[in-house]
C-alpha cells in the first residue's frame, strides 16, 4: 500500500484513491488497476462488507465480470435463481418464477440472472484488484479532503486513532448512502422515502426448508422470503415491515419468522449479518466536483425492486474506468469526464423510477406469470444506451438495419474476420482498448495504430450494416461512419492520438 508517511500535497501518491470496497469501488478499482493506473482503496470497516445483500447480478453486470477476467470465479460462486415457492397455512400453494428472460433483449451470453451472496462478489473482486497489482486498505476511514487544480488531498483516520494525508491525482467516492465523499464536497442528495415500506434482511440457517426454492410466505403485515444462498448453508431472509422502527436482533429475526410462517422460532438455528433499513430514492445533484467523482450508492439511492441498487453500480465504474484512466495519462481534454455524468446521471434516474416500481410491487403471486414477464423485459441493463451523449457520432447515410445506433451497446452476435468466425463479438473486444470494427468495407490507415478487425459477414455484420464502427472499451459505440475522414479526429478527441 502506499506509504503511510503525511504525503507532500505536491506529490500524488496514487493515480486515483477510491473510498469504498464495495462492489462499484472494488469494480472500478479493477478496471483502473489493470489500466496501469495507481489505484488505492480505503474501507472504513475493519473487513469487507459483509452479508448477502444484493445478491442478482443481472446480464449487463456478467458482462462487465467476463471482461475484467472474473466471469468464471463468479460463476462457479453462483447459480441461477431457483423457483418462487408459495405457502400458506403451512402447505405449499404452488411454485414460479419471478424473473422469465425477454426474448426481444439484446443477445447476451448472460440472458438470466446469476445469484451470488454480495459478500462473495466482495471477495472475487478483491482478491482480482490485487493480482492486478491494486492496494486496499480496510479499517481507513476519509475524514475530510481538499483539491487542487492538480490534486485531490484526503484526510484518512486508521481504526487506531492515526491520521494521515494521501494525495491522488482523483478521487472517487464509492462510500454508500451516507457517503463522506459526497458530503464533504457539498453535493447535495434529493429525494424521499415515497411512502415506501421499511424492511429487514438477514442472512439465516433455517430447519425444515428445501433449497430448491425460493419460498415465500404472503402475510398482511407484509411479505416474508427466504432464498437459498449457493456456496452456502444460509438462506437470505427479507421481510417488509409495518411500522417505523425495528430493532434487528437475532431474537427478533427469530420472532418474526415465528409470526409470518409456519416454522417455529427454533427453526432458526443461526442468524449472522442483519440489517433494518427504510429504502428511499435519491439522486446527487451532480456526479463530479472537480477532481472528485461519485459513484454507485453514493450518487444513487435506489429501494432493493428488481435487484438494480448493486448492478447499476458496477455500470457507472465501467462506465468511469477507461474515462478515468484517459485523464490521468493526460491523454484526452479533462472534459472527458463531464460525460461521465452526463450518461450516468440520466440512466440512474430510470432505473430509480423502475426500482421503486417494482419495490412496490413486491413479489406477488398474484398475476405471477405476467410479473415475471416484466422483470425479465426491464432488469437486465443490456437496452441502456448513451445515443444522446456528447461521445456517440453517427455519421452514417443509411441507418443499421436493426437500428442500431452510435451511443448503443454493440451487439454481441457472431461474426466473421480475418481470422475466422468468431461466436462471440465480445470475444474479440476483451480487455481495456477501443476496438475498431470495418464492417464490409476495408480498414482505414488510421486502423494500424489502435485495435482493429475487418468484419466480412455473421449475424454481426447483418446487424451493423455497411461501415466503420469505433467500441468503447465499456462496448458501446463510439463513432459509426461511412466516412474514413470521419475516424481521425474522433480518435485524437478521445486522446487517442497524441
Amino acid at each position: 500500500m502506499p506509504d503511510p508517511t503525511p504525503q507532500s500535497p505536491r506529490r500524488p501518491a496514487v493515480d486515483v484513491l477510491v473510498v469504498g470496497a464495495g462492489p462499484t469501488g472494488l469494480t472500478l478499482a479493477c478496471d483502473l488497476a489493470r489500466r496501469g493506473v495507481r489505484t488505492h482503496v480505503i474501507e472504513a470497516a475493519a473487513h469487507l462488507p459483509a452479508g448477502s445483500r444484493g445478491k442478482s447480478l443481472q446480464s449487463r453486470t456478467l458482462e462487465v465480470f467476463d471482461d475484467l477476467g472474473v466471469g468464471d470465479a463468479v460463476h462457479a460462486a453462483g447459480s441461477l435463481f431457483p423457483p418462487m415457492q408459495t405457502w400458506h397455512d403451512g402447505e405449499r400453494q404452488g411454485e414460479w418464477q419471478l424473473i422469465e428472460p425477454d426474448p426481444d433483449a439484446p443477445v447476451s451470453r448472460h440472458p438470466r440472472p446469476w445469484l451470488v451472496p454480495q459478500w462473495r462478489t466482495l471477495e472475487i473482486l478483491r482478491d482480482r484488484f490485487l493480482e492486478l497489482g491494486g492496494t486496499l486498505e480496510c479499517g481507513a476511514r476519509l475524514s475530510g479532503l481538499t483539491q487542487s487544480d492538480t490534486q485531490v488531498t484526503a484526510e484518512v483516520t486508521h481504526s487506531d486513532g492515526g491520521r494521515r494525508r494521501l494525495a491522488a491525482r482523483y478521487l472517487v467516492g464509492a462510500d454508500g448512502g451516507h457517503s463522506t465523499v459526497r458530503e464533504s464536497s457539498g453535493i447535495a442528495m434529493k429525494g424521499d422515502d415515497g411512502g415506501l415500506r421499511s424492511a429487514v434482511v438477514a442472512d439465516v440457517r433455517v430447519r425444515g426448508l428445501d433449497r430448491e426454492h425460493w419460498h415465500i410466505w404472503p402475510d398482511p403485515a407484509g411479505e416474508l422470503l427466504m432464498c437459498p444462498l449457493p456456496g452456502t448453508a444460509d438462506f437470505q431472509l427479507n421481510a417488509k415491515i409495518t411500522g417505523e422502527e425495528f430493532a434487528a436482533t437475532p431474537e427478533t429475526v427469530r420472532e418474526l419468522v415465528a409470526a409470518r410462517t409456519h416454522l417455529p422460532p427454533d427453526a432458526v438455528t443461526d442468524v449472522g449479518w442483519f440489517s433494518f433499513y427504510r429504502p428511499r430514492t435519491a439522486l446527487a445533484e451532480r456526479f463530479r466536483q472537480g477532481r472528485v467523482l461519485l459513484a454507485g450508492d453514493a450518487a444513487h439511492l435506489h429501494p432493493p425492486g428488481g435487484g438494480q441498487g448493486l448492478n447499476i453500480g458496477v455500470q457507472d465504474a465501467y462506465n468511469l474506468g477507461w474515462k478515468l484512466a484517459l485523464a490521468v495519462g493526460s491523454h484526452t481534454p479533462d472534459s472527458l469526464l463531464d460525460s461521465y455524468e452526463a450518461e450516468r446521471r440520466a440512466a440512474a434516474a430510470e432505473v430509480l423510477e423502475l426500482s421503486t416500481r417494482l419495490y412496490r410491487a413486491g413479489r406477488r403471486t398474484e398475476d405471477a406469470g405476467e410479473q415475471a414477464r416484466y422483470r425479465g423485459r426491464v432488469c437486465h441493463l443490456l437496452s441502456v444506451h448513451y445515443r444522446d451523449s456528447d461521445l456517440s457520432t453517427d455519421t452514417r447515410e443509411d441507418a443499421s438495419p436493426t437500428g442500431v445506433r452510435a451511443g448503443d451497446r454493440v451487439p454481441d452476435l457472431p461474426c466473421v474476420t480475418a481470422d475466422g468466425p468468431h461466436d462471440s463479438l465480445f470475444d474479440l473486444l476483451r480487455g481495456p482498448e477501443f476496438t475498431l470494427l470495418a464492417v464490409n468495407c476495408p480498414l482505414p490507415e488510421a486502423a494500424s495504430r489502435i485495435r482493429a478487425h475487418r468484419v466480412t459477414g455473421g449475424p454481426l455484420a447483418d446487424a451493423l450494416g455497411t461501415g466503420l464502427f469505433l467500441i468503447r472499451p465499456d462496448h458501446h459505440i463510439a463513432l459509426a461512419t461511412d466516412a474514413p475522414g470521419h475516424l481521425e479526429p474522433y480518435l485524437t478527441r478521445m486522446g487517442l492520438r497524441l
